[in-house]
């Protein structure tokens, strides 16, 4: 989804979402604009009904989605942009793409921590790293310019039933001989040894999940989106346009059917768990496990994060910043150099305190 624009009541120009605030206020005047949200709660929706909805074409919009010509990432533009910079990388993207139909999203988290807070956040974690290359901070923070964006999410609902066979382990204690030299003759003597027994295991267990997050973007890797976890979804409001004033919000790439097969990957631990549990005993084996997902309920919402990104010896490395706790994820680079220093210096240490113990004895 593109920009969205909000017109100043005062003297026209652009309102903006104010992160931390429920208000627009104008770029140009400073007057300000309370949001009217809606005190409706965020409801889930029904995951089977929407797929029904979707092959109908039905409960959808168009958007305009361009690919960009260096990073690959998916940007929506508005009606009459014809180019604009990638949030992703800073590169050029010109309007030449396809009209694509999404799911609105029904709920979101709006921006809480502003670009002034984002940068500090940004600097911060640079200062941080360690056997980052010495120049890495004053390229990475000169280079960067960060973009608002709402990052689309879904969250799952469900109960698992879950049948399964294993094996569960019983520990015991047995005495066994056994034939040593002692004074160069063999001679029999005892000890206990722990052994295992072994039961054949088999059962149904539920597990209740709630809010399983699944990114809907393939823009970025999942792996990072996924460390900007925790996410307040407890705060989530009802979708409105006023809150992406100022900001853009891209549409969802993993389809809904798809996203709730990453879900059941992110259950799995869980399942197991609870079919460990079950199997009792002091070890168990799963041989097989075949959950039933029933009740499936999702929401389709919208995560606010600030987003950079800079090139060093020719790569680009990409910075993302959790835009409601300030929680910092992203690429960097090493020094090879710093690297091989302190390991030097480790073995140099090692030698070291070898040389004196050897002089000791």
């Amino acid at each position: 989804m593109p920009e969205s624009f909000f017109p100043c009541s005062s003297c026209g120009a652009d309102l903006a979402f104010q992160p931390g605030t429920t208000s627009l206020t104008c770029v140009h005047c400073g007057a300000t604009t309370r949001i009217d949200g809606s005190a409706e709660a965020v409801e889930e929706e029904d995951f089977h009904a929407a797929l029904n909805e979707a092959s109908r074409g039905e409960a959808m919009v168009d958007v305009i989605e361009v690919p960009c010509p260096t990073c690959g990432a998916r940007a929506q533009l508005g009606p009459n942009v014809t180019a604009e910079a990638c949030p992703y990388c800073g590169s050029s993207v010109v309007a030449q793409g396809r009209s694509v139909k999404v799911f609105r999203p029904k709920s979101l988290l709006p921006f809480h921590v502003d670009r002034k807070g984002a940068e500090g956040c940004y600097e911060k974690w640079l200062s941080s790293l360690w056997f980052a290359p010495s120049n890495l901070r004053k390229v990475a923070y000169l280079d960067a310019k960060l973009s608002g964006v709402y990052l689309p999410h879904w969250t799952y609902d469900c109960t698992a039933i879950t049948k399964y066979t294993g094996k569960k382990g019983i520990d015991y204690y047995t005495t066994e001989t056994y034939t040593a030299m002692v004074n160069g003759r063999p001679t029999t003597r005892t000890r206990t040894v722990k052994k295992t027994r072994w039961y054949p295991a088999s059962g149904t267990v539920r597990d209740d999940f709630d809010d399983v997050l699944i990114p809907a973007t393939t823009s970025l890797p999942k792996d990072r989106l996924i460390a900007l976890e925790p996410w307040d979804l407890k705060a989530l409001v009802p979708y409105t346009d006023a809150y992406l004033a100022g900001f853009r919000a891209e549409s969802y790439a993993v389809p809904l059917d798809v996203g709730f097969e990453h879900a059941t990957v992110r259950m799995r631990p869980m399942i197991e768990r609870t079919i460990r549990a079950d199997i009792g005993g002091d070890h168990q084996i799963i041989t097989s496990m075949k959950p039933a997902y029933r009740d499936i309920t999702f929401k389709h919402l919208l995560l606010p994060v600030w987003l950079t990104a800079y090139r060093y010896h020719g790569k680009t490395y990409h910075i993302m910043i959790n835009a409601r706790t300030g929680e910092v994820g992203g690429e960097r680079p090493y020094s090879a150099w710093k690297i091989v220093l302190v390991v030097l210096g480790v073995l140099a240490l090692a030698g070291i305190v070898a040389l004196i113990v050897s002089q000791a004895r």
